[in-house]
């Protein structure tokens, strides 16, 4: 009886870890709603764009999803453009993430200050 228990709250104790660790998102990293209309192919704050080949979308529990996956879902999350302006990396938020100050455009990027270590932005 015991024995079950104690295994219950071993398989358990990672999931319990996982829900509160912080995850970290690069300074160039945008805040955007994101719909993945017909992979490569995407809705990127309504307007069209496309996934990078080698993209990753990474779900609100940290985990690598593919993009058909998430066919058809609107969500908002932070991304990245690479140099040839196709969607790189892609983190669905969790809404305790989508709460906070967060950039919306290159221009607000440059303008406001990041502390990566916190993950916080200000304004000037």
């Amino acid at each position: 009886m015991y024995r079950c228990a104690l295994l219950a709250l071993a398989l358990c104790a990672p999931l319990l870890a996982a829900a509160q660790v912080q995850r970290n998102f690069p300074a160039n990293a945008l805040r955007g709603e994101l719909t993945l209309t017909n992979p490569p192919d995407v809705l990127l704050n309504g307007q069209p764009a496309r996934l990078a080949p080698g993209g990753r979308l990474r779900d609100p529990n940290n985990m690598i999803v593919v993009s058909g996956s998430l066919q058809g879902q609107r969500f908002v999350a932070h991304y990245t453009i690479d140099t040839l302006g196709l969607v790189k990396d892609v983190w669905v938020l969790r809404k305790e993430e989508a709460v906070g100050l967060w950039p919306r455009t290159p221009a607000e990027a440059a303008a406001w200050r990041f502390d990566p270590a916190a993950q916080t932005w200000t304004r000037p």
